[in-house]
């Protein structure tokens, strides 16, 4: 008897030590596939992406961009998981969320098993090839871009700047083509659901998306009315900021059922978001021009050269992952905070 005691003693330490090992920091956290000591991301599916962007050598700005996207949704992650083990998100609503903004990111840097053809074929704001010498897959854009270059209206700087709102304006278009294709292929899914009650949850989901395509379809013609406004006119001299982010973030202030009081506060911190915005341009800038010259450096052959411009180089990427990231964090929180009058702004 003491024997088969001992026995089921036994058999019970070992299952506990089995479990403790299953949920244990070493199980679930992400282990370096490279051999390194260190990982980018507490969450294993995150490593994985950013490890494969390096196998495709993405260029270094785009790199720093995925970066921050990545930490951005590590954040929302990590936070949902708080939220799910506290038995918050009972109908899996941000899940959903926190899934499709993944797959946004993996789409944005051509990371999701497609190819690139989206900007071009699945496109419904335009009907038309590339041509050499088109910048911004646009018809309408690039004719829009043309005239104001020709139009003598401009000074060297507002050229830039104006160029500034079309490259953004094209990277909204693009946003739009992607959600258009999470929606189609919601739609998909939607058709193969069996069980009512499921399909009463994707309904509204997929109602939901439908309801964003529509507000970014808005967004996007009032976008290009603004572009089309400024190419014949010009910059206004009494302009209250130039970076179109934040150009965009005042209209949307300006059009919010905010008083004047916060309207004046939020004027204050969208000046220093700006701020944020051209700093993180420059050092987008200036990583761009560190990349060329480590390559040039490197065609050399010089090793002790190539270490230190290696070096220089290094330091610059964590500093303009960094900046982006804090840049794109405050976007967010801004735009949550516009839209909800300043409620909520840390919703998932």
């Amino acid at each position: 008897m003491k024997l088969q005691n001992l026995c089921v003693l036994l058999l019970s330490c070992l299952c506990f030590r089995t479990l403790a090992s299953k949920y244990s920091k070493e199980i679930n956290d992400p282990k370096p596939t490279d051999g390194k000591s260190t990982v980018e991301f507490r969450i294993a599916k995150l490593n994985q992406v950013w490890e494969k962007a390096l196998r495709m050598q993405l260029d270094p700005v785009k790199q720093a961009e995925l970066h921050s996207d990545l930490k951005i949704q590590e954040k929302d992650e990590l936070r949902w998981k708080k939220m799910k083990a506290e038995g918050l998100d009972e109908d899996g609503e941000k899940e959903a969320k926190l899934r499709r903004s993944f797959n946004v990111i993996l789409a944005k840097y051509g990371m999701d098993g497609k190819k690139d053809t989206r900007p071009l074929e699945s496109n419904n704001l335009k009907d038309h090839e590339s041509k050499e010498g088109d910048l911004f897959d646009d018809p309408r854009l690039d004719k829009l871009w043309n005239k104001a270059m020709s139009s003598g209206k401009f000074s060297e700087e507002e050229l830039l700047s104006l160029r500034r709102e079309f490259e953004h304006h094209k990277e909204k278009v693009q946003d739009y083509n992607i959600l258009m294709d999470t929606v189609s292929r919601t739609e998909e899914i939607h058709k193969n659901v069996i069980s009512p009650l499921e399909g009463e949850v994707k309904e509204n989901a997929l109602h939901q998306k439908h309801q964003d395509l529509k507000e970014k379809m808005r967004n996007l013609n009032q976008g290009f009315e603004r572009l089309r406004k400024l190419s014949h006119e010009g910059f206004s001299t009494d302009s209250e900021f130039k970076e179109p982010r934040v150009i965009e973030l005042w209209e949307m202030a300006r059009t919010a059922n905010l008083s004047n009081d916060e309207l004046d506060s939020l004027k204050e911190e969208l000046k220093h978001f700006e701020t944020k915005v051209e700093k993180h341009q420059h050092y987008q800038e200036q990583l761009e021009l560190s990349h060329q010259k480590l390559k040039h450096v490197e065609s050399l052959g010089d090793k002790e050269h190539i270490s230190r411009t290696k070096e220089k180089y290094n330091n610059l990427a964590e500093k303009t992952r960094e900046m982006s990231y804090k840049m794109k964090k405050h976007l967010q929180d801004l735009t949550s905070k516009i839209s909800r009058n300043g409620f909520n702004h840390n919703e998932l």
